[in-house]
């Protein structure tokens, strides 16, 4: 009896650990601040209800069936022969197959409304910026305001940002969680996403797919600000005499030190100009190196003929 008492008292020490530590959780995807973040919330709320309709059910029938059959309930009619019941094959089948034809239908609608690559119809025009991971640290490129920012992001609130994204070495995902949307950075591709901020704030960005050793420093914040705002930062930014062009993106994708090994992450830089088409060089460069590639593997294969 002592030893069932002591297993009892430690499970339900394990439970009161697990749900503090959950306590501590940020449920960013719940607590969006943009548009598509909140649809994006919306859509996950629905489907986990949808199939609650029918996990609901069988958990609670599961101890109903436990406690009305069980070998000391003598009322329970005994039933050896039993084997079929209409009624129970159509809810079965019956409501499995409306919800999953429900979602169906949910699901094909909110893949074109939220597909990250559809512009957001605002009474403002979108604000592009160009964003490319490094080793490993975030670069954003402002092409129409001829600046770069490397890892802080500063957007005007209630404007439509278009992100073109891509990635200078390894694979990397761009994700800024309670605005919405994760699209992955790839070297020598463009992926684009489009996002809002609906208020202003500060909003924590990362990147969503392991990279190497620096990862943990793959992080930046992101300010959505007023129009004077972002104006204002700006103008601080152009102030800089620092230049992004080709050399400069080179050096800055040096993996470099971290400001702060407890809680690791890259310097903040400001570049006052940029190099024109930079970004597209960037892509490019892998072009040309695939390019390169391919036609000496093509003179090979004439020299062994």
């Amino acid at each position: 009896m002592k030893e069932e008492k002591y297993h009892r008292c430690a499970r339900w020490l394990v439970m009161a650990i697990a749900f503090s530590a959950l306590g501590g959780c940020d449920w960013a995807l719940f607590n969006s601040k943009g548009q598509i973040g909140v649809e994006q919330g919306n859509l996950i709320l629905i489907s986990i209800g949808l199939m609650l309709i029918v996990v609901v059910p069988v958990i609670i029938m599961t101890f109903l069936f436990g406690w009305r059959y069980r070998e000391s309930n003598e009322k329970a009619t005994y039933m050896p022969d039993w084997a079929h019941s209409h009624k129970i094959e159509l809810v079965v089948w019956g409501v499995p197959l409306i919800i999953v034809a429900v979602l169906a239908v949910i699901i094909w609608e909110t893949s074109h409304s939220l597909d990250p690559y559809r512009p957001i119809e605002s009474d403002k025009p979108a604000l592009n910026i160009e964003v490319v991971s490094l080793d490993w640290k975030w670069l954003f490129i402002y092409p129409d305001q001829g600046v770069a920012v490397v890892n802080e992001l500063v957007i005007p609130e209630k404007t439509p940002v278009t992100f073109h994204i891509t990635s200078d070495t390894v694979m990397n995902a761009l994700s800024i969680p309670q605005l919405g949307g994760m699209i992955y950075a790839m070297g020598g591709q463009r992926t684009q996403l489009n996002l809002i901020a609906n208020e202003q704030g500060e909003f924590f960005g990362q990147s969503g797919n392991f990279s190497g050793e620096g990862f943990s420093a793959m992080r930046f914040t992101t300010h959505s600000v007023s129009d004077e705002g972002f104006a204002q930062w700006l103008d601080k930014v152009k102030q800089s005499p620092e230049v992004m062009d080709f050399a400069a993106f080179k050096q800055v994708g040096e993996p470099g030190e971290m400001v702060n090994h407890r809680y690791p992450i890259y310097p903040i830089r400001y570049f006052g100009q940029v190099e024109p088409n930079l970004f597209n060089k960037v892509i490019g460069q892998y072009v040309t190196l695939k390019d390169s590639h391919s036609t000496a593997m093509h003179d090979a294969a004439e020299v062994q003929e």
